[in-house]
């Protein structure tokens, strides 16, 4: 288990909106409830998402930010960031990584939490081609780049970004976590941040089972007593 002490801001990176909330948006709520302000910086509007056909496509992008704004405020953020990238071709190019330099610079966080680089062949879902290229942006933002004063140096010179090093990086969805968080206490939280995303959960009746089930397989692996829930993170010290 781990303490959330130590930690004054957090940045949290994913893919596209909804992938905190699925992830990490419990121990987001317990960060939140101790004091800690959380940014979050979605790379995507999640412009390929969404079930409904008969939906005009070209108003996706401004419906999922909305939904991502209001789900996050379940959680208690209120600085929600997106980068505009293209749902489904993003790649872990130099410009990605400057824009989360950019990002980490700005927010100056003590802890970052992104999605894993890595594929899960337990859970296909979490290593969606986007979470993992995102995964190594943000990696690479992290170390490198965010901390180098001489890395993308238009950033400090010509938009007054100094110089910025993440004491620790909290990696979900990969294939070996380390560090549990319980959220039996802001489970109801995450369910409402969920549904939240209304064009993406609405049609999934057994959204808190399924959450239950998975949530109750990771506290057991925590030592949790049973009926306790928990998200799972690979935890980096990147001081």
């Amino acid at each position: 288990m781990v303490d959330a002490a130590g930690a004054e801001r957090v940045l949290v990176i994913t893919a596209h909106p909804d992938d905190v909330d699925f992830g990490a948006a419990g121990t987001i709520a317990t960060w939140t409830d101790a004091g800690i302000d959380v940014t979050y910086c979605i790379v995507t509007d999640g412009d390929a998402g969404g079930f409904d056909e008969d939906f005009p496509r070209a108003e996706i992008p401004a419906l999922r930010r909305a939904e991502q704004t209001a789900a996050a405020k379940c959680v208690g953020v209120q600085d929600v960031r997106f980068l505009g990238y293209p749902d489904g071709r993003v790649e872990p190019s130099l410009n990605l990584r400057r824009d989360l330099a950019r990002v980490i610079r700005q927010v100056r966080p003590d802890r970052v939490v992104c999605p894993s680089p890595e594929r899960n062949y337990l859970r296909v879902s979490a290593s969606h081609p986007d979470h993992r290229a995102v995964g190594s942006a943000a990696l690479d933002a992290v170390y490198p780049d965010a901390r180098n004063p001489f890395a993308f140096p238009e950033l400090r010179e010509t938009e007054g970004l100094e110089a910025w090093a993440v004491r620790e990086v909290w990696i979900s969805g990969g294939p070996m976590p380390d560090h549990y968080v319980d959220v039996t206490a802001t489970f109801a939280r995450k369910i409402a941040a969920l549904r939240a995303h209304e064009s993406q959960t609405a049609h999934m009746n057994d959204l808190e089972d399924r959450l239950r089930l998975m949530l109750g397989r990771a506290a057991t692996k925590a030592g949790l007593p049973q009926g306790h829930l928990a998200e799972s993170f690979q935890v980096l010290d990147t001081a």
